[in-house]
């Protein structure tokens, strides 16, 4: 029986800075929308989304 090799949880680099722009400007967009659909709803994991909205918005910031 041969070792195999699961790439769960393994990540893949994003080789083009314009790319990694683009990916992190899209997930901010989704991550504000989400906080502002759930806010009065559940306040903790709009919380959550708007933590995860601001630490994207910062390392976007870190790349311009």
């Amino acid at each position: 029986m041969e070792k195999q090799y699961c790439k769960v949880g393994t990540v893949t680099p994003i080789a083009a800075k314009a790319d990694a722009i683009t990916m992190l400007e899209y997930q901010y967009q989704n991550f504000i929308d989400k906080a502002s659909n759930i806010q009065y709803s559940n306040t903790k994991l709009g919380d959550f989304f708007e933590l995860k909205a601001q630490k994207i918005k910062k390392a976007l910031a870190e790349l311009v």
